[in-house]
């Protein structure tokens, strides 16, 4: 059973517990940063962080409101990032069907820089990213590692308030449905986001667009056909190239 998780945004304070926690999980090194006028850091994902809480204020009937997302992978259901690039590299990209854990391995370094921008341009949330010095493409892994030995990711086990949730879907699903519910008789505009096509579900209390430009998919399919079939047919091509260069 696909396993998901539930980020309620009307209980995150943004502590960035669950951002901490990936880093230190994940041992990933610290960014250079500086001061620009805003609580979140850093300004966005990057090969260092798989998880950024982003802010965003709002001015509501005259009273300052701050919207917390704490932005990560959605392990799409149906990945666009695996129909582009999960033949290219054999394990460099994998959709593991047992969890729905959507996670990118060291050997995406052998993935051209060409290949790399049609896989992040085909990922609806604009997720993937690239160590320049490594070539090595990275994000969120569902804490692939501790969910296969029956732990929580660390960014649910880190948070304080009850925001981050992990289970199978259908109960993770539930819950959501369950807490729209008692958040809509205060917040109308609270919404699921795209619930039914990913295993990261987010309760928002406003509009999609006042958290972040990719809080909801950005686009319906993904990729073009021309780019699916590209990509569907190339381990074909490079078995007719290597036998033309022998």
């Amino acid at each position: 059973m696909p396993k998901a998780f539930f980020i309620d945004t009307s209980r995150c304070t943004a502590c960035r517990g669950c951002q901490i926690a990936c880093k230190e999980w994940n041992e990933l090194p610290p960014n250079q940063t500086r001061q620009r006028g805003s609580h979140q850091n850093p300004p966005d994902l990057n090969p260092n962080n798989y998880k950024v809480v982003r802010f965003s204020e709002h001015l509501d009937a005259g009273t300052v409101k701050w919207l917390f997302f704490p932005d990560q992978c959605r392990h799409c259901q149906d990945p666009p990032c695996i129909s582009v690039g999960g033949s290219l590299v054999d394990g460099a990209m994998i959709h593991d069907a047992q969890t729905g854990a959507v996670v990118y391995t060291d050997k995406t370094s052998q993935i051209s820089e060409k290949d790399f921008e049609e896989i992040r341009e085909s990922c609806p949330y604009n997720i993937p990213r690239r160590n320049p010095k490594t070539g090595v493409i990275s994000k969120c892994t569902m804490c692939f590692d501790r969910i296969s030995h029956g732990l929580l990711p660390a960014c649910v086990k880190a948070c304080p308030t009850g925001a981050m949730n992990f289970g199978e879907y259908p109960d993770m699903l539930a819950l959501a449905n369950s807490r729209l519910a008692d958040v809509k008789k205060t917040c109308p505009k609270a919404n699921l986001a795209d619930a039914d096509t990913v295993n990261v579900i987010y309760l928002l209390i406003d509009e999609p667009k006042k958290y972040h430009d990719f809080a909801v998919a950005q686009n319906d399919t993904g990729i073009d056909r021309k780019t699916f079939l590209a990509h569907l047919f190339a381990p074909v091509r490079r078995s007719a190239e290597s036998l033309s260069l022998d």
